[in-house]
């Protein structure tokens, strides 16, 4: 029965939709990548323009900085364009914001072209600066559209088009970057301007792509259109599945305010997706990945291989390869799984690569190197290299989405600057050991993972979203020593509200009239997602939460208001029967609440 629907779903247009969003990434893995295969000819750039300012040649130390800048600054781009996708997306929609921010690639790519003729190195810095705020942008724009127009069964297997995307631009700026294509001394500025070339192409073909369809309902509230949009990507007219649940998003999301970057920090709801959102990311950054790439000719050098760059490209292509592995088993064996097993993969080569370093010595281990770095970038790629882009835009709704990308957006680029700024001189401390450093980082993220990270393969974003907001309210009205595993464990299992029941205790200290039945507790809790925390007794959407975190007891307690909760007798039945319509409104069509509270206060007369 499952099976029958996929051939549908995945639509040529679909496929056109998700790879011209993913240009992007290429965009972003190529400009990563271009840097390094030109250094030499960069430095003597900066040495010929320092001649003809002041006549005499640029100190060794200078030139280390500007060159540290130039490569740092791409990062310190990210970073501040990373801060602006939820305003961006929020105000132009997915599509047009991905169409404006290509001026940004443009503008990039003709400072770095143009620096030559001018003869200024600043250009080729301010061009990696406006690069980098480019790619900052993309890297939230690509996994929330793809994730926004992907079905739910093949979200995770597209969400790694970003990635692939992302490797796919390294491989080729390491192939353009050899001296015999691109990387000579007349050259290079045509190796860093070419980035111009996939931002033209995405203008090109965007507008033939739709608009996200839950953008469009979600946020604009354009129903007609959303469905236009969802029937061309589905190939298919009943698309009823899809639109019902975006409908049921949009009025949970109506009853929330505007999620700002602020408030998810402070929203109990979203603190858990938004931890396990931050340290994704920088189970990525600090793996040492970039480190590895960034210096991975050095790596081969002192290890005695003979040919570096041909291993670093091959380090690329293996990069690649796995990638695609990736995108096959991501919807298969899970999220959560291939993010452990590469993590443990990659804590092992690390080992690897400090002992081929330490013994470098000894000819025969030089290519141990090679082994460990390939298995390195091949357990990257398994999992901490996709899974944190896309998995950021599955743990939260649309309404707190684009400011979560930001966030990790912004966690991902701040821990890839600091790893390209110390690596050097961590490695310039610790010698071969350097690696021992990232392996004790990969070994916390994996225990991490382990304990934290919920599965969210095969499950809508609305059913995430309510199993931390089900937690959330469990650990604002739980007591304290009862929290502390469910705030875990529901996550874990396919659903959270049945572990609910244990936290009767703390909701009142009268006896417990007779439990409603077992769907009661569970048919609130489906209806009501609301993130906002604090649940007071000012709203009736609030009294439906309490009624999904407590039994029968709770919500006859909760009608009376919070002064007769400690009076040990009971109210008078009529006094109860006159209060208790004023909160069916806020049940929302769950009439079995109702019947548990009204035949609870039957049997207390």
């Amino acid at each position: 029965m499952e099976g029958e629907p996929k051939p549908k779903q995945v639509t040529c247009y679909l496929l056109f939709s998700l790879i011209t969003a993913v240009i992007g990434s290429l965009q972003f893995g190529y400009n990563t990548g271009v840097i390094n295969a030109p250094e030499q000819k960069l430095r003597a750039f900066f040495n010929s323009t320092w001649v003809e300012r002041y006549g005499k040649p640029i100190e060794p130390g200078t030139c280390t900085i500007v060159w540290s800048l130039a490569v740092a600054i791409f990062s310190v781009g990210g970073m501040a364009g990373s801060f602006s996708v939820g305003v961006i997306s929020n105000k132009f929609g997915r599509r047009k914001a991905m169409f404006l921010v290509n001026i940004l690639a443009l503008i990039g790519g003709a400072l770095m072209g143009l620096s030559t003729l001018c003869s200024s190195f600043e250009m080729v810095i301010a061009g990696r600066l406006v690069i980098g705020l480019f790619c900052g942008i993309f890297t939230g724009l690509t996994p929330m559209y793809v994730g926004e127009v992907s079905p739910t069964p093949l979200r995770g297997a597209f969400g790694t088009l970003h990635q692939l995307g992302v490797v796919v631009g390294i491989l080729i700026a390491q192939i353009f970057g050899l001296e015999s294509l691109l990387g000579s001394e007349l050259l290079w500025p045509v190796l860093l301007s070419l980035t111009v070339l996939p931002a033209v192409l995405q203008c090109i073909l965007l507008p033939f792509c739709p608009e996200s369809p839950r953008y469009l309902l979600i946020n604009l509230n354009q129903e007609e259109k959303a469905r236009k949009a969802l029937v061309r990507l589905r190939g298919t007219e009943d698309v009823s599945k899809d639109m019902q649940e975006m409908k049921e998003e949009s009025v949970k999301m109506a009853m929330e305010k505007k999620v700002t970057i602020a408030e998810l920090f402070r929203t109990a709801a979203y603190r858990q997706p938004l931890l396990i959102a931050i340290m994704l990311q920088l189970s990525q950054q600090l793996s040492g990945i970039n480190a590895v790439f960034y210096y991975s000719t050095g790596i081969f050098e002192s290890a005695g291989v003979k040919e570096p760059i041909i291993a670093t490209i091959g380090a690329g292509a293996v990069n690649t390869v796995f990638t695609v592995v990736s995108l096959f088993l991501v919807e298969r064996a899970g999220r959560r799984t291939l993010h452990l097993v590469g993590l443990a993969g990659m804590a092992i080569s690390s080992l690897l690569m400090a002992i081929a370093l330490f013994l470098k010595h000894i000819e025969s281990l030089s290519y141990l190197s090679i082994v460990a770095v390939f298995a390195f970038v091949a357990f990257f790629e398994l999992g901490p290299g996709p899974i944190p882009w896309f998995i950021v835009a599955e743990l939260f709704s649309q309404g707190p989405r684009p400011a979560a990308m930001a966030v990790a957006g912004f966690s991902n680029w701040t821990a890839n600057f600091l790893v390209g700024v110390s690596f050097p001189k961590l490695e310039e401390l610790c010698g071969p050991y350097v690696f021992i450093i990232f392996m004790a980082f990969l070994i916390l993220f994996f225990i991490f993972t382990y304990f934290r990270v919920p599965e969210t393969k095969g499950r809508t974003f609305d059913e995430i979203a309510q199993s931390f907001a089900a937690n959330a309210t469990a650990n604002d009205v739980g007591s304290p020593g009862e929290d502390k595993t469910s705030s875990t464990t529901p996550l874990l299992a396919a659903s959270s509200s049945d572990s609910k029941p244990t936290e009767a205790p703390a909701s009142s200290a009268k006896p417990a009239p007779a439990p409603a039945p077992a769907p009661a507790p569970a048919k609130p809790a489906e209806t009501t997602s609301t993130p906002a925390s604090k649940p007071t007794a000012k709203s009736p959407v609030e009294t439906v939460t309490h009624v999904a975190t407590a039994p029968a007891a709770k919500p006859a307690a909760e009608a009376k208001g919070p002064a007769e909760v400690q009076k040990p007798t009971p109210q008078p039945t009529a006094e109860t029967e006159a209060k208790s319509p004023s909160a069916k409104p806020a049940e929302d069509g769950a009439p079995t609440a109702g019947k548990s509270s009204s035949s609870a206060e039957k049997e207390k007369v």
